[in-house]
């Protein structure tokens, strides 16, 4: 197993600078990550930085809330396909999906996923505003929208990704729909146990923490790691 080609290394936090966002691609590209995910203002420095290395450029749309028009969506889609991005982490009308108005929410994604022309379009429920029946209706929309992913959250919200949401977001999709962990994936076990719940990919700001203790742990310096327990704890 590759942990770091699961790993989309964050550089979302609005007070990074330039010089951040560079050094946090020279670290994707240094320890061999999917992607970077950064915002849609440094998307173009990203394709540049990582130009040739393999790890992708992964952006946002519709951050950190979803609320914007449709219209507004689909504009910041292509202009962050044309600026380089290889994959869009997009968030869904979370206050539409909460009010049932899921004609709206679907309509919404088709048409950034259109937009996207083939790029990997991951959908972000925010699963801390959602109940369960909710989290079910937004998987089974982005499904059907033509999303590649979905995945828990922004890590901007109050909770982040759970063994339970993994879990039900993993049973609700087709094998062709990839699940992604964001919001708390900060330590080693933590993704392990995500991964071992059913998502492939991760969305973290502690790349290199995790990949450390990968390491430490192979040369049988950190103790190996217990599969989840009936309780769901990691």
């Amino acid at each position: 197993m590759n942990v770091a080609k699961m790993i989309d290394h964050a550089l979302l936090r609005p007070e990074l600078t330039t010089d951040d966002v560079r050094r946090g691609c020279e670290v994707a590209a240094r320890r061999g990550t999917a992607s970077v995910c950064v915002r849609p203002v440094d998307v173009e420095l990203a394709a540049a930085a990582l130009a040739g290395t393999g790890v992708l450029v992964g952006t946002v749309a519709g951050f950190p809330h979803g609320s914007i028009a449709t219209a507004v969506k689909v504009a910041e889609t292509r202009a962050l396909a044309d600026a380089g991005a290889d994959e869009i982490d997009v968030v869904l009308a979370v206050g539409r999906l909460r009010g049932g108005e899921t004609g709206y929410v679907y309509d919404d994604l088709a048409a950034v996923v259109a937009a996207a022309q083939g790029r990997v379009v991951k959908v972000i429920l925010e699963t801390a505003y959602l109940t369960d029946e909710q989290k079910v209706a937004g998987c089974r929309i982005a499904e059907r929208a033509g999303a590649h992913f979905v995945k828990t959250s922004t890590g901007f919200a109050p909770g982040g990704a759970t063994l339970e949401d993994i879990r039900l977001m993993r049973a609700t999709v087709s094998p062709s729909v990839e699940v992604k962990a964001s919001g708390g994936v900060r330590t080693l076990d933590t993704l392990l146990a995500l991964h071992e719940a059913g998502a492939t990919r991760f969305g973290t700001t502690a790349t290199e923490s995790i990949l450390d203790g990968l390491a430490a742990r192979e040369r049988g310096e950190l103790p190996a790691f217990a599969t989840v327990g009936a309780d769901g704890d990691y």
